[in-house]
């Protein structure tokens, strides 16, 4: 279904480098932004497609203004544009790193809205010390390990869920999937840690 004219109001990215790219509405996103970070225009527009209904809802959800919204997704794909050499594809799939983005324009604009300085209360440090730093290294290890063995399709739903702070509603609307398609990769993924976990285990 296409996105009405007038959501968002988004400017004119400057134009790349000259040259006719093949078509790219069969790549995936993670092809995408690497011909992005090449300044390919034609991958820009498919992805900028494929995007900017559930960033702008997301960002509207969030700030609940719909001007403010439209900034924060202006805010995103400018960034897209610029960032896009530093997303390694061999990291992991591109929608995470397309959230990360999204997410840091939308706290832009929430800070921006609310930039009265507090004086933070003193307490006491709360830092890790050099042991439980070291334990938390080797259980990152072994979870990136076991992420490792998902699928794409469930690896997404987790990172999404867990390392950028997503509701599986939100993950829907981000993924334009159905919830329960979500519930059920979210099922299916977290089984398959345990299992993978377990054994690093034994």
């Amino acid at each position: 279904m296409e996105l009405a004219l007038d959501t968002p109001r988004l400017r004119a990215v400057p134009d790349g480098a000259a040259g006719e790219p093949p078509p790219a509405e069969d790549a995936s996103d993670s092809e995408l932004l690497v011909r992005v970070a090449d300044r390919d225009r034609e991958a820009f527009d498919v992805l900028y497609k494929r995007y900017v209904r559930s960033v702008f809802g997301l960002a509207l959800q969030r700030l609940r203004d719909r001007d403010r919204a439209e900034d924060a997704t202006q805010e995103m794909f400018t960034a897209v544009w610029r960032s896009a050499g530093s997303y390694k594809p061999e990291r992991g799939p591109a929608a995470p790193w397309l959230y990360a983005i999204a997410r840091n324009a939308v706290v832009d604009r929430v800070r921006a809205r609310d930039d009265t300085p507090v004086e933070p209360p003193d307490v006491v440090s709360l830092e890790p010390g050099p042991p439980e730093q070291a334990e938390s290294s080797f259980v990152s290890w072994r979870v990136h390990r076991a992420l490792e063995t998902l699928s794409e399709r469930e690896r997404e739903v987790i990172e999404l869920a867990y390392w950028s702070g997503l509701s599986q509603t939100e993950v829907a609307s981000f993924l334009d999937i159905p919830l329960g398609t979500v519930k059920t990769r979210t099922r299916s993924a977290l089984a398959h840690l345990a299992d993978a976990l377990e054994g690093e285990l034994s």
